[in-house]
């Protein structure tokens, strides 16, 4: 349907809301992920928390099915992107301009390593801003990625047809939230030769 897939086009034939079952899904994984790096944070003085992860837990819960809320995008692009933004403030401490070239760095470097998760570029943004070391990269960039994606697993394989992660090349079914559209669309514009 061509007025569905016009940037704008708001038609009462395209159904492209969620529905209520998968805003409740996505809702309870982000509470249920940004809580517990939360909780591990302040109660046990771990340093896990980067607000990139904001931006993370939406992809992960509730966009689960693009590309750049794969486990090997989020993981692989919160790490890169850490390491180049500490290395930049290594390099040339805090300016206006490391800030923007931390982030420029990490948006190639996601590119160059096939893991473009764009809450990566905040990653990288506060990595210069806040003057990190190295250690930043490992917690709270590595492991609260690792504890985001872990219950994203959890979350997405857990009882009804939803999978997670999507593998490319795959011919792999198409998820729940692209299957229950009205009249045969998905609430998302999805068809199984977008994924």
């Amino acid at each position: 349907m061509f007025k569905c897939r016009v940037p704008g086009w708001f038609h009462k034939d395209c159904n492209s809301r969620p529905t209520f079952g998968q805003i409740i899904i996505a809702g309870l994984g982000s509470f249920i992920g940004i809580a517990t790096v939360s909780y591990l944070s302040l109660h046990y003085k771990l340093a896990l928390l980067v607000p990139s992860f904001g931006a993370s837990a939406v992809l992960l819960y509730a966009a689960s099915h693009v590309p750049m809320a794969q486990p090997k995008n989020v993981l692989g692009g919160h790490l890169v992107s850490a390491l180049i933004g500490v290395t930049v403030f290594k390099l040339w401490g805090l300016a206006w301009w490391t800030i923007a070239l931390g982030v420029t760095l990490a948006i190639t470097g996601m590119l160059f390593t096939d893991t473009l998760h764009p809450p990566g570029g905040a990653t990288a943004f506060a990595a210069v801003f806040t003057q990190q070391n190295y250690s930043f990269v490992f917690m709270p960039v590595t492991i609260g990625a690792i504890i985001l994606v872990a219950i994203a697993l959890l979350i997405h394989n857990t009882g009804g047809q939803r999978r997670y992660p999507i593998r490319r090349g795959v011919s792999a079914r198409v998820p729940v939230a692209a299957e229950v559209g009205i009249e045969g669309q998905s609430p998302f514009n999805l068809k199984e030769k977008d994924l």
